[in-house]
């Protein structure tokens, strides 16, 4: 029952923007961390970003904070990651994933933190 799936990847330009979409069934996005995690071939899975359990702080790794923007969709159970002036070291198979609780600004981009994991949406920029 308990599932997050991914969508909005595509192929984008240099400077483009995508919103990524991380829709949940079977538990509340109000009552769990949601985290955006990012694996390009050859490359560790990295964190991007996370909006945590009620209070909805936010967090970016350095190399997105200005251009990505993280929220929440009560109403829709969902959770996005707006993503704007794209790099082409954006490309990368996008996952989200579900803490069951609050993060720390220690732990939110431990990948071994969250519970659940989406399959993944892929994004490539290029010209």
């Amino acid at each position: 029952q308990v599932q997050l799936v991914e969508s909005g990847g595509g192929l984008v330009q240099p400077g483009g923007s995508l919103r990524l979409s991380c829709a949940a069934s079977g538990f509340s996005v109000d009552y769990v961390a949601i985290g955006w995690f990012r694996q390009a071939p050859g490359k560790e899975r990295e964190a991007v970003s996370c909006i945590n359990r009620e209070d909805s702080t936010t967090w970016y790794w350095y190399s997105v904070k200005g251009r990505f923007t993280i929220t929440r969709d009560s109403a829709k159970n969902t959770v996005y990651l707006e993503m704007n002036n794209l790099k082409p070291e954006d490309t990368a198979v996008y996952y989200c994933a579900a803490h069951d609780g609050r993060l720390y600004d220690y732990s939110w981009h431990q990948d071994e933190r969250y519970d659940w994991w989406g399959q993944g949406t892929q994004v490539t920029v290029s010209s």
